[in-house]
Formats: C-alpha cells, sequence, structure tokens
C-alpha cells in the first residue's frame, strides 16, 4: 500500500514541524521521564522553578508576545487539552535550564503541535468531515505560499529535507502557520467526541488516484516521487516538483467524498502513529 508520504510530510510541515527534530526527541524523552517521577519529585522539581509553572507560562508567554497568531494557539491548547498544555510549560522549563537554545516563536509552535499530535494525534482521524477537510484546504494554502515564497524551499517541504529556513518562512507566514495548528488541534477535539470509525483505503482508491493524477498531466516520475516517497530523478526540478505537489492536493480534493474520507483519515492517523513510533 502506498504510504502516502506527501500527505504525511504536508501533515508534519503543516503544523510547523520541519527542524529541531533531535532537540524534541531529547525533550520528549525527558517529559516521558518525568511524567514517572514520583508525586513528591514532580512537586520538588516544579517548586523549584522560578514561579512555580505560572513562572514558566509567563515566560513563554513573554516570548510569543511578538506572534499573537500563535498566542492564540496556546490558548485553545491550554483550554481543550491542559495536561498536554502543561506537560509542554514543564518540557519547555527544564530545556530554559539546562541553557540550550533559546527558541523563537516559530519553534515554539513547532514543538507544541507536534507534542500534541504525539500525544493525541490519531484521534484527529475519527473528526467529521468539516474538521478534517479544513486541514486539507489549509496544507494546500501551505503548499501555494511555499511555492510562491521558494520552490527550493517548497521541493525540501516535499522531499522531507529538514531545513531552518523554513523557520523564517514562518515568520513571515505566522496566520497560515498559525490556522494549520489550530485546524490539526480542532480535528483532534472533534474526533474525540464524535469518534467516527472509517474503513482504511482499499487498492481501488489508489489506483483510481493515480489515474486521476496521469489525467492532470503528471508523469510516473512525478506520481512515485509523490506516493511512494521514492527519489525524485535529477529531471524533476524543483519548481516542477513542487507544481506537482499543488496538484496532487487538488486532485485529491476531487476525489469522491468517500474515497477522500479513506485517505484523509488513513494519513493522518498514520502520521500520528509514524511520530510517535520515531520518538520512542
Amino acid at each position: 500500500m502506498h504510504n502516502l508520504r506527501l500527505i504525511l510530510l504536508i501533515l508534519a510541515v503543516s503544523s510547523g514541524v520541519i527542524a529541531s527534530v533531535l532537540l524534541l526527541r531529547s525533550s520528549f524523552h525527558r517529559e516521558q521521564a518525568f511524567s514517572r517521577s514520583t508525586q513528591a519529585d514532580r512537586e520538588s522539581k516544579t517548586t523549584s522553578m522560578p514561579g512555580g509553572l505560572d513562572g514558566v507560562e509567563a515566560e513563554l508567554r513573554a516570548k510569543l508576545a511578538v506572534a499573537p497568531d500563535y498566542s492564540y494557539f496556546f490558548d485553545q491548547l491550554k483550554v481543550a487539552f491542559p495536561v498536554e498544555y502543561q506537560a509542554f510549560l514543564r518540557m519547555h522549563s527544564r530545556r530554559s535550564n539546562s541553557k540550550a537554545d533559546e527558541p523563537n516563536p516559530d519553534i515554539l509552535l513547532a514543538e507544541a503541535t507536534r507534542f500534541l499530535r504525539v500525544s493525541r494525534g490519531t484521534a484527529a482521524a475519527k473528526a467529521g468531515l468539516p474538521a478534517i477537510q479544513h486541514i486539507f484546504e489549509l496544507q494546500a494554502a501551505m503548499l501555494a505560499a511555499l511555492a510562491a515564497d521558494d520552490p527550493s524551499l517548497c521541493a525540501e517541504f516535499l522531499s522531507a529535507s529538514e531545513s531552518n529556513r523554513f523557520y523564517a518562512f514562518s515568520a513571515h507566514h505566522r496566520g497560515l502557520v498559525a490556522a494549520l495548528g489550530l485546524a490539526g488541534l480542532e480535528a483532534i477535539r472533534d474526533g474525540e467526541v464524535k469518534q467516527i470509525d472509517r474503513a482504511a483505503p482499499a487498492n481501488e482508491d489508489f489506483s483510481d488516484f493515480e489515474n486521476a493524477l496521469r489525467g492532470k498531466g503528471l508523469a510516473e516520475a512525478e506520481i512515485a516521487a509523490l506516493l511512494d516517497g521514492k527519489t525524485r530523478g535529477a529531471s524533476i526540478s524543483d519548481a516542477r516538483l513542487c507544481e506537482a505537489g499543488q496538484v496532487y492536493l487538488e486532485t485529491l480534493n476531487t476525489l469522491p467524498e468517500p474515497m477522500r474520507l479513506r485517505i484523509y483519515g488513513f494519513a493522518i492517523e498514520l502520521m500520528a502513529r509514524s511520530e510517535t513510533s520515531s520518538w520512542r
């Protein structure tokens, strides 16, 4: 079965997760260890922070002051998933105490959205059509913005190449990046309420999708690069790969609703499970 690599990549990047993978993994493992500590040890560690978690939150909010769109995401995270919000604060505090490089607002949003997706991301696959559809609409907008800004960065995005350049891009598109993070959060919340079970896509779904892509003018090498994650040949330029990615999402959006939802749900769940496995 196709691994839908493009969709997975878009899900990852759409929530602001392109770089700092090693840092995130390290922080996540520290948070797991912290969660396994005794209650007394937990209280000791928390109270040793200036102002406790309230002080950590104040410090975090100060860093987000220049990015009000991101602050709103954290407001919603605190209301919808307070456990994850507090866990993120503890993770952020320990990194600050270790004198690690101070993250900018774009990195903070990236970390928070990935932290949430690792914890609860599979629930988004069970959301209703409007919530899931909104994620993919915003992903298409993200890809279009990347294409207009820098085709080479767009190609890196589609090829899973990590680049800190994405954070510079995010700094100039914070409204879009925050909207994508919020769309993921809302889909998780919606999925936890509605719990819609969907069948996995069948081989016929992928065959029909491939045929639709061919009908849009994509070559076999381009389809292979997008669907199977195969290394693209030198013949596929950055601009062309980026254009093919946009055609991919546009075509996906035209598939019959039942087929489209099977692929959407499968992609979202696979992304969440893939990230969780990679952090263990």
